[in-house]
């Protein structure tokens, strides 16, 4: 008992020390994980960086977009779980008034709480902010590039897929409403058709390479039990407090649903002082940290495999950068075959004015934090360069420290609900140092990109050389699905 007490006094002493001096509010919000809400941590600076400026003369020419779906509601199973968990609260109350305890403790909402989503059939669609979000993103995205969206819609222009998930496919829709928004002549809004191609997910190996890799399925269901037992000592830590504070006896999984039920109130409901004000926010930068190491170790740099997989979108995205390269030097060369002047040459090419429909523009795919965060790995995001090397050798990383200490991977800023990279493709004048260069976008922020000199802007040639080949030494298939001694050790990092 001495022993719990001094935990709990060394938890409540770190929520003191850590957030009384800081000079901005804790907003639980932006501490969710991978439930986060994308405007609350959209515009939240994860790191100090200084942008590279696009250099004058170059023209965007391409764009390509991996986005994972917008705000969703809990799933059937999560939500059998909170009306358990509304079981327990209420046995756990039960017991407190027949044994006369004092109840003065205990937070008044708790009282008569019922989960927000009882009687609910089925779950996992995508909310109407889900919704939002996807459609303003579409907006923002012709807004800042409107070079690129200039021209008439054609899906072999502007191409749109999306896995079968109806949230993902639905976050598609809303971000082609917001993308071609006043371009049609359907409604008051005046919208147009579009098209949206989705795989079967037996075979989507492109954005839902996870369901189809019986080696990675075997990886993730032999380490959750492993997983569990890091989270534990957290978790009980926790628990341990929560019964001193509000005198209920609160179960490790207790604990663990109403985090779960913090994380949906805060990002579904903006209700942030029910579950979520049990935690101090010591206790939710610990909670977020156990989220955290889950997503590192099951689906991030915890194990080459959980990104390898991801290469067949690695090399659909250079594929398509390529082929758009191809088609502008193919047109250079009709011109060429004209005899335009060649000063005249040099201007058209670097206008990026093609002939409209004679090459795609954006790639832009909708999918899965599964898919968002394995993707990111393969560019080296939120490591440093030294980090970045290890990863292409196979070797493993240190866990993300704990909180309080400070870390880059963050669920909430590498997937958040509508999170996305976006690779823009730039031409440039023939007298530029590079022809092509590449941007690297993360929630429409540019960030630095390691295997590139940690800059933003990489020339093609170096994207192509330093990041996307070295991943490209195995293939999806013996990867995934060859039980060989020898694959299994090169996938490991462990």
């Amino acid at each position: 008992m001495a022993i719990a007490r001094f935990a709990t006094f060394l938890l409540s002493l770190l929520s003191v020390f850590e957030y009384s001096a800081s000079s901005e509010p804790f907003d639980v919000r932006q501490h969710l994980s991978t439930v986060s809400r994308y405007g609350a941590v959209k515009d939240v600076a994860g790191h100090a960086f200084l942008r590279s400026n696009v250099p004058d003369g170059c023209s965007p020419i391409h764009l390509n977009l991996v986005a994972r779906h917008g705000t969703r509601s809990p799933t059937k199973k999560r939500m059998r779980e909170l009306d358990n968990l509304a079981t327990h609260l209420e046995s756990l109350l039960k017991d407190v008034k027949e044994q006369n305890l004092s109840s003065k403790k205990v937070p008044s909402w708790l009282l008569k709480w019922t989960s927000p989503w009882k009687g609910k059939i089925k779950g996992g669609e995508l909310t109407e902010a889900g919704e939002d979000e996807l459609y303003h993103l579409g907006i923002r995205i012709q807004e800042r590039f409107p070079d690129l969206f200039n021209e008439e819609y054609h899906p072999d222009v502007f191409t749109i897929k999306a896995t079968q998930v109806p949230r993902a496919s639905a976050s598609a829709v809303a971000f082609g409403i917001g993308l071609f928004s006043g371009r049609g002549r359907l409604g008051p809004g005046h919208q147009r058709a579009f098209a949206v191609i989705s795989e079967s997910r037996a075979s989507d190996k492109l954005l839902r390479f996870f369901d189809s890799c019986k080696n990675y399925k075997d990886f993730r269901k032999s380490q959750e039990p492993a997983v569990d037992k890091l989270k534990e000592p957290i978790i009980d830590e926790i628990t341990t407090a929560l019964k001193e504070r509000y005198t209920l006896n609160f179960t490790r999984q207790d604990t663990s649903s109403l985090w779960f039920l913090c994380k949906q109130e805060a990002s579904l409901l903006d209700i942030t002082d029910n579950a979520c004000g049990l935690f101090s926010p010591s206790e939710v930068a610990l909670l977020e940290w156990t989220d955290d190491l889950e997503l590192f170790i099951l689906k991030g740099y915890g194990k080459s495999l959980n990104f390898k997989m991801g290469v067949p979108l690695l090399k659909d995205v250079l594929d398509s950068m390529e082929q758009a390269i191809e088609a502008k030097e193919g047109l250079f060369q009709v011109v060429l075959s004209r005899f335009w002047h060649s000063t005249y040459l040099e201007s058209f090419q670097a206008s990026g004015n093609y002939a409209p429909g004679s090459y795609e523009k954006a790639r832009l795919r909708f999918a899965h934090a599964e898919t968002v965060v394995p993707f990111s790995c393969l560019l080296g995001l939120f490591l440093e360069e030294s980090e970045f090397k290890q990863i292409q050798r196979e070797e493993p990383l240190q866990y993300p420290p704990k909180s309080p200490q400070k870390r880059s991977f963050r669920g909430s800023m590498l997937a958040p609900f509508a999170g996305n990279n976006m690779l823009v493709l730039y031409s440039c004048h023939a007298n530029s140092s590079s022809k092509y260069l590449v941007q690297v976008l993360h929630n429409e922020r540019p960030i630095p990109v390691p295997g590139c000199g940690n800059s933003d802007l990489c020339p093609f040639e170096v994207l192509k050389e330093k990041i996307v080949t070295p991943h490209t030494n195995h293939e999806y298939e013996a990867l995934c699905n060859v039980k060989t001694e020898t694959v299994e050790q090169k996938a490991s990092s462990t």
